[in-house]
């Protein structure tokens, strides 16, 4: 999947010391993830609802 162009934010629970933090970007149809220590490493991609599911899931 061609990311070129995605914004990616980063989560608002990311600080300044280097601790473990996640970047979301929405691309057309989908939400990428990935490490903010290694934009360049590799992604998960979920379509919409599988996000949804995965967020809902990681809040029980």
């Amino acid at each position: 999947m061609d990311m070129t162009g995605a914004v990616w934010r980063k989560s608002s629970y990311t600080t300044s010391n280097g601790g473990d933090c996640v970047e979301l970007a929405s691309v057309p149809g989908t939400v990428a993830v990935r490490d903010s220590k290694d934009p360049d490493g590799p992604r998960l991609v979920f379509d919409r609802r599988a996000f949804a599911e995965f967020l809902a899931g990681v809040k029980r």
